[in-house]
Protein backbone atom coordinates (compact mmCIF):
# COMPACT_ATOMS: atom_id res chain seq x y z
CA UNK A 1 0.00 0.00 0.00
CA UNK A 2 1.49 3.41 -1.02
CA UNK A 3 -0.16 6.27 1.08
CA UNK A 4 -0.36 9.81 -0.27
CA UNK A 5 -0.57 13.29 1.18
CA UNK A 6 -2.13 15.73 -1.59
CA UNK A 7 -2.34 19.37 -0.90
CA UNK A 8 -5.48 21.36 -0.16
CA UNK A 9 -6.48 24.85 1.32
CA UNK A 10 -8.03 26.89 -2.01
CA UNK A 11 -10.64 29.23 -1.58
CA UNK A 12 -12.72 27.20 -3.45
CA UNK A 13 -12.60 24.19 -1.38
CA UNK A 14 -13.14 26.07 2.00
CA UNK A 15 -16.23 27.35 0.39
CA UNK A 16 -18.20 24.12 -0.37
CA UNK A 17 -18.10 22.52 3.32
CA UNK A 18 -20.22 25.89 3.92
CA UNK A 19 -22.45 25.36 0.97
CA UNK A 20 -22.54 21.65 1.01
CA UNK A 21 -24.11 22.43 5.11
CA UNK A 22 -26.21 24.78 3.94
CA UNK A 23 -27.79 23.12 0.88
CA UNK A 24 -26.86 19.12 1.03
CA UNK A 25 -27.54 18.55 4.80
CA UNK A 26 -30.50 19.46 5.72
CA UNK A 27 -31.58 17.67 2.45
CA UNK A 28 -29.44 14.10 3.56
CA UNK A 29 -30.83 15.13 7.18
CA UNK A 30 -34.27 15.15 7.56
CA UNK A 31 -35.53 13.91 4.56
CA UNK A 32 -37.40 10.49 5.27
CA UNK A 33 -36.73 7.45 3.50
CA UNK A 34 -40.12 6.46 2.52
CA UNK A 35 -39.73 9.86 0.09
CA UNK A 36 -36.76 8.01 -1.44
CA UNK A 37 -39.48 6.67 -3.95
CA UNK A 38 -39.61 10.09 -5.95
CA UNK A 39 -35.79 10.46 -5.53
CA UNK A 40 -35.53 10.51 -9.46
CA UNK A 41 -36.36 13.79 -9.12
CA UNK A 42 -33.02 15.02 -8.46
CA UNK A 43 -31.56 13.59 -11.40
CA UNK A 44 -34.47 14.83 -13.46
CA UNK A 45 -33.20 18.53 -11.98
CA UNK A 46 -29.62 17.68 -12.51
CA UNK A 47 -30.36 18.67 -16.40
CA UNK A 48 -28.88 21.77 -15.95
CA UNK A 49 -25.53 20.68 -14.99
CA UNK A 50 -24.13 20.19 -18.11
CA UNK A 51 -20.98 18.62 -19.10
CA UNK A 52 -17.66 20.13 -21.02
CA UNK A 53 -18.06 21.66 -24.58
CA UNK A 54 -17.50 18.43 -26.88
CA UNK A 55 -18.59 15.99 -24.56
CA UNK A 56 -20.95 13.30 -26.95
CA UNK A 57 -23.40 10.84 -25.14
CA UNK A 58 -25.12 7.93 -26.41
CA UNK A 59 -28.09 5.93 -24.34
CA UNK A 60 -27.38 2.25 -23.92
CA UNK A 61 -29.95 -0.52 -24.67
CA UNK A 62 -30.61 -4.20 -23.58
CA UNK A 63 -29.55 -3.53 -20.02
CA UNK A 64 -31.82 -4.00 -17.24
CA UNK A 65 -31.12 -0.66 -16.26
CA UNK A 66 -30.73 2.80 -18.05
CA UNK A 67 -26.63 3.73 -18.78
CA UNK A 68 -24.69 5.54 -21.20
CA UNK A 69 -21.71 6.10 -23.24
CA UNK A 70 -19.54 9.51 -22.44
CA UNK A 71 -16.91 10.50 -24.33
CA UNK A 72 -15.35 13.67 -23.75
CA UNK A 73 -13.97 15.94 -26.44
CA UNK A 74 -11.63 13.99 -28.10
CA UNK A 75 -12.27 10.69 -26.99
CA UNK A 76 -12.16 8.27 -29.92
CA UNK A 77 -15.54 5.88 -29.58
CA UNK A 78 -14.06 3.35 -31.29
CA UNK A 79 -11.36 2.88 -28.15
CA UNK A 80 -11.56 -0.66 -26.69
CA UNK A 81 -10.10 0.61 -23.18
CA UNK A 82 -13.18 2.04 -21.02
CA UNK A 83 -14.16 3.03 -17.93
CA UNK A 84 -17.25 1.11 -16.35
CA UNK A 85 -18.87 4.09 -14.01
CA UNK A 86 -21.28 3.43 -10.78
CA UNK A 87 -22.71 6.77 -9.49
CA UNK A 88 -22.94 7.75 -6.06
CA UNK A 89 -25.78 8.86 -3.70
CA UNK A 90 -26.19 6.74 -0.74
CA UNK A 91 -27.76 3.29 -3.22
CA UNK A 92 -30.78 5.87 -3.31
CA UNK A 93 -30.26 9.51 -5.05
CA UNK A 94 -28.40 10.26 -8.10
CA UNK A 95 -27.85 9.19 -11.79
CA UNK A 96 -26.82 9.68 -15.22
CA UNK A 97 -27.37 13.54 -15.19
CA UNK A 98 -25.88 14.41 -11.93
CA UNK A 99 -22.60 12.50 -12.50
CA UNK A 100 -22.15 13.47 -16.14
CA UNK A 101 -20.61 16.47 -15.83
CA UNK A 102 -17.83 14.30 -13.28
CA UNK A 103 -17.79 11.57 -15.76
CA UNK A 104 -17.19 13.59 -18.93
CA UNK A 105 -14.33 15.06 -16.54
CA UNK A 106 -12.92 11.34 -16.03
CA UNK A 107 -13.14 10.43 -19.55
CA UNK A 108 -10.90 13.30 -20.97
CA UNK A 109 -8.50 12.74 -17.96
CA UNK A 110 -8.20 8.83 -19.36
CA UNK A 111 -8.62 9.50 -22.68
CA UNK A 112 -11.07 6.50 -22.94
CA UNK A 113 -15.30 6.87 -22.88
CA UNK A 114 -17.29 5.82 -19.92
CA UNK A 115 -19.70 3.90 -19.71
CA UNK A 116 -21.97 5.07 -17.06
CA UNK A 117 -24.71 3.19 -14.72
CA UNK A 118 -27.89 4.09 -13.06
CA UNK A 119 -28.35 1.12 -11.31
CA UNK A 120 -31.81 0.08 -9.92
CA UNK A 121 -31.87 1.90 -6.45
CA UNK A 122 -33.78 0.34 -3.27
CA UNK A 123 -36.51 1.21 -1.88
CA UNK A 124 -38.04 0.36 -5.54
CA UNK A 125 -35.79 -2.78 -5.79
CA UNK A 126 -33.99 -5.22 -3.27
CA UNK A 127 -30.43 -4.12 -3.16
CA UNK A 128 -29.54 -7.46 -4.59
CA UNK A 129 -31.00 -6.42 -8.44
CA UNK A 130 -28.50 -3.11 -7.98
CA UNK A 131 -25.61 -5.73 -7.75
CA UNK A 132 -26.86 -7.61 -10.48
CA UNK A 133 -27.47 -4.46 -12.61
CA UNK A 134 -23.67 -3.58 -11.55
CA UNK A 135 -22.41 -7.59 -12.78
CA UNK A 136 -24.74 -7.24 -15.70
CA UNK A 137 -23.25 -4.05 -17.08
CA UNK A 138 -19.83 -5.42 -16.89
CA UNK A 139 -20.94 -8.87 -18.80
CA UNK A 140 -22.05 -6.44 -21.07
CA UNK A 141 -19.36 -5.07 -21.83
CA UNK A 142 -17.41 -8.44 -22.22
CA UNK A 143 -19.58 -10.02 -24.50
CA UNK A 144 -19.26 -6.74 -26.80
CA UNK A 145 -15.35 -7.91 -27.22
CA UNK A 146 -14.00 -5.58 -24.20
CA UNK A 147 -11.02 -7.35 -22.94
CA UNK A 148 -11.17 -7.61 -18.95
CA UNK A 149 -7.97 -6.28 -18.86
CA UNK A 150 -8.97 -2.89 -20.66
CA UNK A 151 -11.83 -2.37 -18.09
CA UNK A 152 -11.61 -0.09 -15.07
CA UNK A 153 -14.31 -0.07 -12.34
CA UNK A 154 -14.65 2.89 -11.04
CA UNK A 155 -17.34 4.71 -8.45
CA UNK A 156 -17.66 7.47 -5.89
CA UNK A 157 -19.00 7.28 -2.69
CA UNK A 158 -21.74 4.45 -2.71
CA UNK A 159 -20.37 4.11 -6.48
CA UNK A 160 -16.81 3.04 -4.71
CA UNK A 161 -18.93 0.46 -3.07
CA UNK A 162 -20.03 -1.16 -6.16
CA UNK A 163 -16.90 -0.47 -7.77
CA UNK A 164 -15.16 -3.12 -5.08
CA UNK A 165 -18.36 -5.53 -4.88
CA UNK A 166 -19.05 -5.82 -8.45
CA UNK A 167 -15.36 -7.37 -9.52
CA UNK A 168 -15.60 -9.50 -6.19
CA UNK A 169 -19.08 -10.61 -7.64
CA UNK A 170 -17.87 -11.21 -11.30
CA UNK A 171 -14.87 -13.39 -10.64
CA UNK A 172 -17.29 -15.47 -8.25
CA UNK A 173 -19.33 -16.06 -10.96
CA UNK A 174 -16.36 -17.21 -13.27
CA UNK A 175 -15.73 -13.53 -15.00
CA UNK A 176 -12.38 -12.41 -15.60
CA UNK A 177 -11.18 -9.58 -13.14
CA UNK A 178 -11.39 -6.25 -14.56
CA UNK A 179 -7.90 -4.14 -15.43
CA UNK A 180 -8.02 -2.01 -11.97
CA UNK A 181 -10.52 -0.22 -9.92
CA UNK A 182 -11.24 3.75 -9.04
CA UNK A 183 -12.86 4.21 -5.81
CA UNK A 184 -13.35 7.88 -4.73
CA UNK A 185 -14.44 8.41 -1.14
CA UNK A 186 -15.96 4.89 -1.30
CA UNK A 187 -18.70 3.41 1.47
CA UNK A 188 -16.76 0.25 2.69
CA UNK A 189 -17.68 -0.08 6.21
CA UNK A 190 -21.49 -2.15 7.09
CA UNK A 191 -20.13 -1.11 10.90
CA UNK A 192 -21.80 2.56 11.16
CA UNK A 193 -20.52 2.63 15.00
CA UNK A 194 -17.04 2.45 13.52
CA UNK A 195 -17.28 5.89 12.35
CA UNK A 196 -16.36 8.47 14.88
CA UNK A 197 -16.62 11.91 14.36
CA UNK A 198 -18.65 14.62 12.69
CA UNK A 199 -18.45 15.35 8.25
CA UNK A 200 -18.75 18.79 7.26
CA UNK A 201 -21.96 17.84 5.47
CA UNK A 202 -23.02 13.71 5.11
CA UNK A 203 -25.49 13.10 8.35
CA UNK A 204 -23.23 10.21 9.79
CA UNK A 205 -26.38 9.75 12.21
CA UNK A 206 -29.13 8.80 9.30
CA UNK A 207 -26.08 5.59 8.33
CA UNK A 208 -27.98 2.75 10.50
CA UNK A 209 -31.02 3.57 9.31
CA UNK A 210 -29.78 3.32 5.99
CA UNK A 211 -27.82 0.33 6.48
CA UNK A 212 -31.31 -1.27 8.02
CA UNK A 213 -32.99 -0.59 4.74
CA UNK A 214 -30.51 -2.11 2.33
CA UNK A 215 -29.13 -5.08 4.85
CA UNK A 216 -31.53 -6.11 6.71
CA UNK A 217 -30.23 -8.81 9.18
CA UNK A 218 -26.75 -8.89 7.84
CA UNK A 219 -23.63 -8.46 10.14
CA UNK A 220 -20.69 -6.56 9.03
CA UNK A 221 -18.53 -8.97 8.94
CA UNK A 222 -20.89 -10.71 5.99
CA UNK A 223 -18.13 -11.07 3.05
CA UNK A 224 -20.61 -11.20 0.83
CA UNK A 225 -21.79 -8.12 1.50
CA UNK A 226 -18.62 -6.16 3.17
CA UNK A 227 -15.60 -6.08 0.62
CA UNK A 228 -13.30 -4.88 3.26
CA UNK A 229 -13.87 -8.94 4.42
CA UNK A 230 -13.82 -10.62 1.43
CA UNK A 231 -11.51 -12.80 -0.48
CA UNK A 232 -9.62 -9.57 -1.90
CA UNK A 233 -6.49 -11.24 -3.64
CA UNK A 234 -8.86 -11.92 -6.57
CA UNK A 235 -8.75 -7.74 -7.41
CA UNK A 236 -6.77 -5.75 -9.60
CA UNK A 237 -4.67 -2.53 -8.64
CA UNK A 238 -6.36 -0.09 -6.60
CA UNK A 239 -6.54 3.69 -6.54
CA UNK A 240 -8.34 5.12 -3.53
CA UNK A 241 -9.09 8.72 -3.34
CA UNK A 242 -10.65 10.26 0.06
CA UNK A 243 -10.89 14.02 1.55
CA UNK A 244 -9.27 14.81 4.97
CA UNK A 245 -12.48 16.25 6.64
CA UNK A 246 -14.71 12.91 5.52
CA UNK A 247 -16.30 10.58 7.92
CA UNK A 248 -15.46 7.92 4.93
CA UNK A 249 -12.22 8.81 5.08
CA UNK A 250 -12.01 5.70 7.76
CA UNK A 251 -13.78 3.42 5.23
CA UNK A 252 -11.17 4.22 2.69
CA UNK A 253 -8.21 3.58 5.09
CA UNK A 254 -9.99 0.05 6.02
CA UNK A 255 -10.17 -1.01 1.86
CA UNK A 256 -6.44 0.22 1.48
CA UNK A 257 -5.13 -2.15 4.57
CA UNK A 258 -7.39 -4.79 3.79
CA UNK A 259 -6.11 -4.72 0.35
CA UNK A 260 -2.72 -4.33 1.36
CA UNK A 261 -3.31 -7.81 3.66
CA UNK A 262 -4.22 -9.58 0.41
CA UNK A 263 -1.27 -8.35 -1.38
CA UNK A 264 -3.35 -6.27 -3.76
CA UNK A 265 -1.56 -3.09 -5.24
CA UNK A 266 -3.07 -0.04 -3.42
CA UNK A 267 -2.44 3.76 -3.71
CA UNK A 268 -4.32 5.65 -1.50
CA UNK A 269 -4.87 9.44 -1.91
CA UNK A 270 -5.48 11.63 0.86
CA UNK A 271 -6.59 14.80 0.06
CA UNK A 272 -6.42 17.80 2.65
CA UNK A 273 -9.25 19.81 3.73
CA UNK A 274 -11.66 17.90 1.21
CA UNK A 275 -14.73 16.74 1.79
CA UNK A 276 -16.96 13.52 0.70
CA UNK A 277 -16.56 13.03 -2.72
CA UNK A 278 -14.82 16.43 -3.25
CA UNK A 279 -14.14 15.70 -7.41
CA UNK A 280 -17.95 16.54 -7.54
CA UNK A 281 -17.42 20.16 -6.82
CA UNK A 282 -14.32 20.19 -9.46
CA UNK A 283 -16.33 23.54 -10.63
CA UNK A 284 -15.68 25.24 -7.12
CA UNK A 285 -12.16 23.61 -5.89
CA UNK A 286 -9.06 23.08 -8.01
CA UNK A 287 -8.46 20.04 -5.94
CA UNK A 288 -11.37 18.60 -7.56
CA UNK A 289 -9.92 18.57 -11.21
CA UNK A 290 -6.14 17.80 -9.63
CA UNK A 291 -7.78 14.51 -7.98
CA UNK A 292 -9.48 13.38 -11.45
CA UNK A 293 -6.32 13.90 -13.18
CA UNK A 294 -4.72 12.38 -11.28
CA UNK A 295 -7.46 9.35 -11.73
CA UNK A 296 -7.34 9.29 -14.98
CA UNK A 297 -3.59 9.20 -15.18
CA UNK A 298 -4.02 5.70 -13.25
CA UNK A 299 -6.96 4.42 -15.70
CA UNK A 300 -3.71 4.78 -18.34
CA UNK A 301 -1.13 3.26 -16.34
CA UNK A 302 -3.15 0.21 -15.28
Amino acid sequence: MVVEERPGGSPGSRLVPWLARLFVYPLLAWTPFGLMRFAAVIDLMAVVLRPPRGTRTARVRGLGCAAEWVRAKDVDHRARRVILYFHGGGFVLCGLRTHRRLIARLSRAAGVPVLSVAYRKPPGVPFTDTVEDCVAAYRWLLARGYAAGDIVVAGDSAGGYLSFLTPLRAVAEGLPRPGGIVALSPFIDLDHAARPGKDPYLPVSRLPALGSLLWPGILPTDPLWGPAHADLSVLPPVLIQAGSREVLRADAELMAAALERAGVPCRLQIWHGQVHAFQVFADLAREGMAAIGEAGAFVRTV
